[in-house]
């Protein structure tokens, strides 16, 4: 960890290149890299609040804010109407989770232990759940066309709208669920192994501090990271496709996925499990649902429809995780399987065309 904290280097550099008319790239590229140590420190004062909170709250509090630098990214380009690209980072973290980084921590368990196991019932529990909510995301990009032909684009966000109030809820009442019963990642064993050390020693003052400044660098890097957006795809000739489904999940949760691989190398498969499909449960139950209503509230209405591709991505990576979960042992193998999967979406989405 100490290592990325070495990248708060470039938050300067980020801002310095944007305010004095440096090259978009690397105004692109400071401030992506520069996010991640921020999101980490985000992420750890996140956890010593929770520790501070008790057991039972401390599942809510990292539920919530989980994935707040990611969160904080699609503010900005909700703001700045770059609306494919929110919908490709919704895409890309629930495929960041179930293929690159299970398949990392498959990986690199696998390689270190051989055959792993892990509860099958509550892994398994996960990806049904997650196969809900990809199908819950899919019902409005299904049924648009018809609903645009018989009553026009108002009912398609209407439908939008419903659809995320739902999800919504489904998750308050998971969270509900968690704070009655102390399961899930507000239990003291998980705590300990996903705090980083020291942590939980900082005073509340600190602690709070830590996450005012993190917020605000991380929100004042994000606008500056979506302002550069489009003179980097004119320049690399990339697609918003390709950095939403792959570059920003990568900034806003690089920490968590490193979380998930170091505790697969420790042979605490349950734990790895659960944090890659439950962050790609957060992300489709909490952040896109929260980001609907965000978007409403900016005047630019964000619908929950999504192109095939995505919706194939999406459904073929449940579908994997639900496969891999189903039998409560891991591999190597399977590890690399998963990445190749993830590789291959990233190449196929590096090439598709924005509208595709």
């Amino acid at each position: 960890m100490n290592v990325l904290y070495g990248l708060l280097i470039l938050v300067p550099v980020a801002l310095l290149s944007r305010y004095l008319g440096g090259p978009a790239v690397l105004t692109f590229g400071a401030a992506a890299l520069g996010i991640v140590p921020l999101a980490a420190l985000l992420g750890r004062a996140t956890e010593a609040l929770a520790e501070r909170a008790g057991p039972r709250v401390s599942g809510l509090i990292n539920g919530t804010l989980g994935n707040a630098a990611e969160l904080i990214i699609t503010f900005f380009a909700i703001r700045a109407g770059l609306l494919e690209l929110v919908k490709a980072s919704i895409t890309g973290s629930i495929l960041g989770n179930l293929l690159l980084v299970m398949g990392l921590s498959l990986l690199v368990g696998g390689l270190r232990h051989g055959l792993q196991k892990f509860d099958r019932t509550q892994a398994g529990l996960n990806a049904t759940m997650l196969m809900l909510a990809v199908i819950a995301l899919g019902i409005p990009s299904l049924f648009s066309h018809a609903i645009e032909v018989g009553t026009g684009h108002m009912a398609v966000e209407y439908l939008s709208l419903g659809v995320a109030g739902a999800m919504l809820l489904v998750y308050v009442l998971s969270q509900f669920y968690l704070l009655r019963n102390g399961g899930g990642d507000s239990r003291p064993d998980v705590l300990h192994s996903r705090a980083p050390s020291g942590m939980s020693a900082w005073p509340l003052w600190k602690t709070l501090g830590g996450l005012a400044l993190s917020t605000a660098l991380i929100a004042w890097l994000s606008e500056v990271l979506v302002a550069a957006v489009e003179p980097v795809l004119e320049h690399l000739g990339w697609t918003e496709f390709f950095i939403g489904v792959v570059i920003i999940p990568l900034v806003g949760n690089t920490t968590e996925h490193l979380v998930a691989v170091q505790v697969a190398a420790k042979d605490e498969m349950d734990l790895s499990m659960g944090i890659a499909v439950g962050s790609g449960l957060q992300v489709a139950l909490f952040v896109a649902p929260v980001l609907v209503f965000l978007s409403l509230a900016m005047g630019n209405p964000l619908t929950l429809v999504f192109n095939t591709f995505e919706l194939a991505a999406l459904g073929a990576a449940s579908i994997i995780a639900a496969l891999v979960s189903q039998d409560g042992e891991s591999n190597w193998m399977e590890g690399v399987q998963l990445l190749v999967v993830y590789l291959i979406l990233a190449l196929a989405f590096y090439f598709l065309p924005t509208g595709g």
